[in-house]
C-alpha cells in the first residue's frame, strides 16, 4: 500500500536539509531547515541560494519541482520499472504527485539527497546473480508477461536514468552501477563502453572507475561503473547541468558554451574549463552524441566547500543519433573549427586547447585501444 504525503523531509548524510510541500497540483514549495542554513550549502547554486525564503518553481517543466530534486526521479529504464511496479499494485504512475514519487525512491536515488518518509527498501548490500537479473530484464523489455521478481528489479534499478537497464549493487564497501543491453544494443555493448572509458582516460579525461562483470549470457561482459556519489556510507551531493539551468535534457536546447559559463560561475576548480574542453573534443571526435545536460554533472566538494565538475560518465559511441544533443558553437555536427571557435569565444588558453585537441585526435585515430 502506498501512503500519501503532502510534505516530506529532504536529508543529506543524516542531516536535515529542508522541506518539500505540495501546495496544489502544480505548486511545490521548498524551504531550507534553519540548521542547514547555518552549516550547509546551496543545493542548486542559481535557483536555491542559502536563505530562509520559501522557494517556488514557476516553470511547469518538472511538475513544480526544482531541477535538483527532479534529478532524484527515475528516468528511462527507472521510469519503466516504477510504472510496472505501481501498476502491479494497482496504482497509476501518472496520477501520483512528484512528492509521492520521491518517497518511493526514498534513499535509493542517485546523488546525495534522500527523502523521508521513505516508502522504499534499500537492498544494495546484498549479492545477486547477474545472469538471472539479465533474464528478468529481457522479460521486461520483451513485454512477454512472464513471471519475474519485479519488486527486486525495482529496488535495484528503480531510480535509474537512461535507456539501458541498470542495477545498483554494493560490493564490499564500493557502490557500482551495472548496465545491461537494451533492445537496440549489440550483445557486445558492455565491452564497447568499457573500451570507450579506457580511451577517455588515455585522453586525460577524469572518468570514473569502471570494470567488466562476467556473464554467461553476454560473454564479452557487462559494463560496470563505480559510483562517485557514494563513499562507503557517505553520500555526495550531485546536480546535473540540466538541473542547474532548470531545463529538461529531453529538450536539446544547450550548447557547450552553456557548460563553460556554468563552470565559470560555480566551479571551485579552475581546471574544470580545460577538463570540459577535453570532454567536448573527445565526444566530437569519438562520436558520443548522447552529450545532453543530464550526462554532465557537478558535485559539491565538502573539503573545498564548492562545486566541481563530476567524473565523466555514460561515455559511448552513438552512431544512431544524427546530431549531438548539445551543440558546439551552434553546430549539431561540429568540426575542429567549431571546437576552436568555442575556445576563442570564451577566451580559453588557445595553445592548451589546441594541444588537447591534437592529443585527443592522435589517441582516437591511432587505432590502439
Amino acid at each position: 500500500m502506498i501512503n500519501y504525503f503532502k510534505k516530506i523531509v529532504v536529508k543529506h548524510n543524516k542531516k536535515t536539509v529542508g522541506y518539500l510541500a505540495e501546495l496544489s497540483e502544480t505548486a511545490i514549495a521548498f524551504q531550507y531547515d534553519s540548521s542547514w542554513l547555518e552549516e550547509g550549502f546551496s543545493l542548486s547554486p542559481f535557483s536555491l541560494p542559502l536563505n530562509n525564503k520559501v522557494f517556488y518553481n514557476s516553470k511547469p517543466i518538472f511538475n513544480g519541482l526544482f531541477g535538483v530534486f527532479h534529478d532524484s526521479m527515475p528516468d528511462g529504464w527507472g521510469e519503466i520499472l516504477l510504472r510496472r511496479f505501481l501498476a502491479k499494485k494497482g496504482y497509476d504512475y501518472d496520477q501520483l504527485s512528484p512528492i509521492i514519487k520521491l518517497t518511493l525512491i526514498g534513499e535509493n536515488g542517485l546523488g546525495g539527497l534522500i527523502y523521508e518518509p521513505s516508502q522504499s527498501t534499500n537492498t544494495t548490500s546484498e549479492e545477486y546473480d547477474l545472469d538471472t537479473l539479465a533474464l528478468d530484464i529481457e522479460t521486461v523489455l520483451s513485454e512477454s508477461g512472464a513471471e519475474i521478481d519485479l519488486d527486486l528489479l525495482f529496488r535495484l534499478g528503480g531510480s535509474s536514468g537512461g535507456a539501458r537497464p541498470k542495477v545498483h549493487l554494493q560490493i564490499n564497501s564500493e557502490h557500482w552501477i551495472v548496465k545491461f543491453p537494451c533492445v537496440i544494443d549489440k550483445p557486445s555493448i558492455g565491452i564497447e563502453e568499457y573500451n570507450a572509458n579506457i580511451l577517455a582516460k588515455k585522453c586525460g579525461i577524469n572518468a570514473n572507475n569502471c570494470r567488466l562483470f562476467p556473464s554467461n549470457i553476454y560473454p564479452s561482459g557487462l559494463f560496470g561503473a563505480q559510483r562517485f556519489d557514494r563513499k562507503g556510507e557517505q553520500r555526495t551531493h550531485v546536480i546535473s547541468l540540466s538541473a542547474i539551468l532548470e531545463t529538461s535534457h529531453r529538450i536539446p536546447n544547450l550548447d557547450y558554451i552553456h557548460l563553460f559559463q556554468v563552470i565559470d560561475k560555480i566551479s571551485i576548480d579552475k581546471g574544470d574549463s580545460l577538463e570540459a574542453f577535453r570532454r567536448m573534443c573527445f565526444n566530437v571526435f569519438y562520436g558520443n552524441k548522447d552529450d545532453h545536460g543530464k550526462n554532465i554533472s557537478f558535485f559539491y566538494d565538502e573539503d573545498l566547500k564548492g562545486y566541481r565538475l563530476s567524473p565523466a560518465y555514460d561515455i559511448t559511441r552513438t552512431p544512431y543519433k544524427r546530431e549531438h544533443e548539445m551543440t558546439v558553437f551552434g553546430n549539431g555536427n561540429p568540426n575542429e573549427n567549431d571546437i576552436l571557435a568555442v575556445a576563442k569565444y570564451l577566451k580559453l588558453p588557445l595553445k592548451a586547447c589546441k594541444d588537447i585537441m591534437d592529443k585527443t585526435k592522435a589517441i582516437l585515430f591511432s587505432g590502439d585501444l
